[in-house]
């Protein structure tokens, strides 16, 4: 398949199951969404809502009892061929080769993802050597030079270390290090600073930013902090109970956000000029993953839910005059909505 397009990814209808002793999980019940060359794309929502299962299916790394059911990961290369992800077995030398030299992944606990009996230069020279032809000396070369890109505190020191004996700030700049070792055309972050404190975390979103620039590469940069997809994200995409219900460009999203459930999010902000003595939360709880909604899966928790009609339609996707998407029978007008409150919802 050959490609035209600026467009490196895309993702479309993924579906991730996963069957239990207490029954099936739909922890993503048809994801979609794409990101362009050199764009940085953030992926918010509520712990449980699909952002780590969409970003392994890209992988391919989606571990048992859990399987992907269906869709399609379309990868543009640079050579204007396409290939569907999901159609190369996971260990495949083909998807072994993509993995980690083209699409790069982060976690948000370094330490869990670094072995733990390998020094950090020689786990970065394994990468390097695994997907290109140079010699060892060649590949600790990189290695060093990759520690100094990221900003490691004397990194000719650090090379042979292990991870237990640096900090976590370090050792997710080894992460980082690693992963663009190869000069990958996708990184997908992880929550890649939830486990570190705000000044570190401050740090490695300023780094991550060089790093994009100084590459043109594009991120899929997965959190739960509205704040952190404020400062890093070019498009949003808002998941919720493993499905997109809004997407757009980030100044759009905040500004004017059209979901209930985005609204909600970014009411749930700390604001200094606010004079409460608590913060506003989004309310009640994501559903019990192993129970189904009909309808709108949000429609119990949202302000905007008409009876008769939210909890009987799944809504679909509707596209606005901006660009902007959001899946809300709001605003369908193919839809009756008898009793309808205003279609603008606003915060």
């Amino acid at each position: 398949m050959v490609s035209t397009t600026d467009t490196l990814i895309e993702v479309k209808d993924i579906q991730v199951q996963f069957n239990t002793p207490e029954g099936m999980v739909r922890a993503v019940d048809g994801a979609n969404f794409s990101v362009k060359r050199g764009q940085v794309v953030g992926v918010v929502g509520e712990s449980g809502c699909g952002k780590s299962m969409t970003a392994r299916s890209i992988l391919n790394i989606v571990r048992p009892p859990g399987r992907v059911v269906g869709g399609q990961i379309l990868y543009h290369r640079t050579n204007a061929e396409t290939i569907d992800l999901m159609t190369l077995p996971p260990m495949s030398d083909e998807m072994r080769r993509i993995r980690g030299a083209e699409i790069s992944m982060i976690f948000q606990e370094p330490r869990a993802s670094l072995s733990p009996v390998h020094t950090v230069g020689d786990q970065i020279a394994e990468n390097i050597l695994l997907h290109q032809n140079v010699s060892k000396q060649e590949a600790r070369i990189r290695t060093l030079e990759m520690l100094q890109q990221v900003h490691l505190p004397k990194p000719e020191s650090q090379l042979d270390k292990y991870p237990h004996q640096l900090s976590g700030g370090m050792c997710q700049r080894v992460m980082i290090a690693m992963a663009l070792s190869c000069r990958p055309n996708l990184l997908i972050a992880d929550e890649p600073t939830t486990a570190l404190d705000v000044t570190t975390e401050a740090q490695i979103l300023e780094l991550m930013q060089q790093l994009q620039n100084d590459f043109n590469m594009a991120i899929i940069f997965i959190t739960h902090s509205l704040g952190v997809i404020a400062e890093m994200a070019d498009e949003v995409v808002v998941m919720y109970l493993g499905r997109e219900v809004e997407r757009g460009r980030v100044e759009d999203i905040f500004s004017n956000p059209r979901h209930p459930y985005t609204v909600s999010l970014l009411e749930s902000l700390p604001r200094i000029e606010q004079d409460r003595e608590w913060l506003q939360t989004v309310r009640g709880m994501v559903p019990d993953p192993y129970t189904r909604l009909t309808g709108c899966p949000f429609h119990p928790r949202c302000d905007h839910a008409i009876v008769g009609v939210c909890d009987q339609i799944e809504p679909p996707l509707i596209t606005l005059e901006n660009g902007q998407q959001v899946r809300c029978v709001l605003y369908d007008p193919a839809i009756e909505k008898p009793n309808a409150p205003s279609e603008e919802v606003t915060r």
